[in-house]
């Protein structure tokens, strides 16, 4: 495959699940603000703000504001319709490579988002974004699993869906986790299904919302999809599969730092980690960036002896 379009997959799908990301936080966080409880409005934001637009959080949010700039700002990077745009774009350079219903799905789903100007003061034109594009990822992932060739170009859509899945639940855990806030029981209700998960955990958990079972339930489940554990799995596997598809023999540090990873998540205990969790989310957030950066060194941007020498 080339490099180009290994990386075009790559990000298309890192967009795509940053909006998705990004519309899953909204719709929970807009439905809280309607709930009455020691918490203001403006504190719940924040919890939106600063796990979406890590950097630029502030205790100073105004509510209506950020949700246009959340979903809409043309210059933030982080904003859904801006993360679509990525997406598509992307989509649009491999066409060849994605099956012709992802991309008229994409692609009307691209016209839907910006068909219309909103304006900061229009809640529920923002929320009609958030809702096309929460619905719209349940179809553009299931058509992409029915209709592609689970190839090499597979595990590159794979790999850029759980990287940026995995560090998108640790941003938002250490945002909840935040030692000066004091989240109440709507707030884990919030966080819980800011990550689709609500009543996978109350199934697996009961309905009893401890902190320490709410992180534990995020980061080391295997079996659920919106956990770090099950991300981390999954970036294990289209890592594999690349590797057992593709020329490159020189692999060595990307394994490497696939197992460190696993192993930080595989043997991990909660009450070992829960002190100390927001060092804990920083490490894994840098060992993924650690392992993006290996992945773009070897599949994309080698120079080109290496690919002579393969």
């Amino acid at each position: 495959m080339l490099s180009r379009v290994a990386d075009s997959l790559y990000w298309m799908s890192r967009y795509f699940e940053r909006a998705d990301n990004a519309s899953r936080v909204l719709k929970a966080t807009y439905g809280l603000i309607l709930n009455p409880a020691k918490f203001s409005t403006e504190e719940r934001w924040f919890h939106a703000v600063s796990s979406l637009a890590p950097g630029g959080a502030s205790n100073k949010v105004d509510p209506q504001h950020a949700l246009f700039l959340l979903v809409a700002d043309p210059e933030g990077s982080f904003s859904i319709v801006n993360c679509i745009k990525g997406a598509r774009e992307n989509a649009r350079q491999v066409r060849e490579e994605i099956s012709s219903e992802m991309w008229e799905h994409l692609n009307r789903l691209f016209h839907d988002v910006t068909g219309s100007e909103l304006q900061p003061e229009d809640d529920a034109g923002a929320m009609r974004v958030v809702s096309l594009v929460r619905e719209g990822s349940y179809r553009f992932n299931g058509i992409t699993a029915a209709t592609m060739n689970h190839d090499e170009a597979w595990h590159f859509i794979q790999l850029g869906k759980y990287i940026e899945r995995a560090c998108n639940i640790c941003v938002m855990l250490d945002a909840y986790f935040d030692i000066g806030k004091h989240p109440d029981d709507l707030d884990w209700v919030g966080l819980l299904s800011s990550c689709a998960a609500f009543e996978a955990y109350c199934k697996a958990c009961t309905a009893e919302l401890r902190p320490e079972r709410i992180a534990n339930f995020l980061l080391l489940k295997a079996e659920f999809p919106y956990s770090v554990r099950y991300s981390v799995d999954r970036m294990h596997e289209a890592l594999t599969g690349i590797s057992d598809l593709s020329l490159s023999r020189r692999t060595e540090n990307v394994e490497r730092l696939m197992g460190r990873l696993r192993s930080k998540v595989t043997y991990a205990q909660i009450d070992e980690i829960i002190g100390g969790l927001h060092q804990y989310l920083a490490a894994i957030i840098e060992q993924c960036r650690e392992l993006h950066a290996a992945v773009h060194e070897l599949y994309i941007e080698y120079p080109i002896e290496v690919a002579f020498q393969n």
